[in-house]
């Protein structure tokens, strides 16, 4: 029978102390190598930049002439080249995470997203008939804020239509041909409207197919077909969107909001 003895708490933290650490979040992250900072392959992030300006330049070729940018050159130096610059010298780009993926994915899937955004800016207002420079960003864009980074149920623009009428605008783009809204982005939706009488519309831009969408997430019913779990997302219950809800080619000119019929 092995010899009894007593190991106590106290014994826990002498222990710990012998290695050489004074509190225990410090010994589980040493063990677990969480306190090693990856170093972000930065060549690999050139790589990705000039993706991200390839895509800009064939978007651009193809797009009606109203949208097309007036200065592809500017728009890349500000939207693409500035912007990393910040993201590098506040140090975002290490502690990028999102399911185990490298920093330099999630830097890339979050930058198509925001370029995208921008850059279709133009096309918002002439959806909407309203300056460009009217339109609020509303959503967590603070480039020097690791917070800004994080999945984040707010939309991202807000428009005045009149003196009273206001619509929050949820802008995203698919690549794949699926094509799906995150259910946390509905419940958003029907919140604000429910506590500040705000549409919320959704412009989905599916740039595998030269597509557009528009959805007013608040009228999204919860018991409808198009709810799925789709296990490409780990497992997450998305509003898939049909077909009849894209409603304008990104090669023709686009739609006017007031036009739209939503019934």
């Amino acid at each position: 029978m092995p010899r009894q003895i007593t190991i106590t708490a106290e014994y826990f933290r002498q222990y710990r102390q012998k290695l050489g650490f004074s509190n225990q979040a410090d010994v589980k992250n040493f063990f677990g190598a969480k306190d090693i900072t990856p170093t972000v392959d930065l060549n690999y992030i050139e790589l990705l930049n000039k993706r991200l300006y390839n895509i800009i330049d064939k978007i651009n070729d193809v797009v009606a002439k109203e949208i097309k940018l007036d200065d592809i050159v500017a728009f890349k130096k500000e939207h693409i080249e500035r912007t990393f610059e910040i993201m590098k010298a506040n140090n975002i780009l290490p502690v990028l995470n999102n399911q185990g993926r490298r920093p330099e994915q999630v830097y890339y899937s979050w930058m198509r997203g925001y370029v995208l955004s921008n850059y279709f800016l133009k096309a918002l207002g002439l959806v909407f008939e309203v300056d460009t420079s009217s339109i609020d960003l509303i959503g967590d864009d603070d480039l020097k804020n690791i917070e800004t980074f994080k999945r984040t149920p707010k939309a991202d623009l807000e428009i005045k239509l009149n003196d009273k009428e206001k619509v929050r605008i949820e802008m995203q783009s698919g690549f794949t041909g699926i094509n799906d809204i995150k259910q946390h982005k509905v419940l958003e939706a029907k919140r604000v409207f429910r506590d500040l009488g705000y549409h919320t519309l959704a412009l989905h831009f599916d740039l595998y197919n030269g597509q557009v969408a528009f959805i007013k997430l608040d009228e999204i019913e919860d018991d409808s077909v198009n709810w799925i779990t789709r296990q490409q997302m780990e497992g997450q219950t998305v509003f898939n969107i049909d077909q009849n809800y894209f409603i304008w080619k990104i090669t023709e000119s686009p739609m006017k909001y007031k036009e739209i019929n939503f019934d």
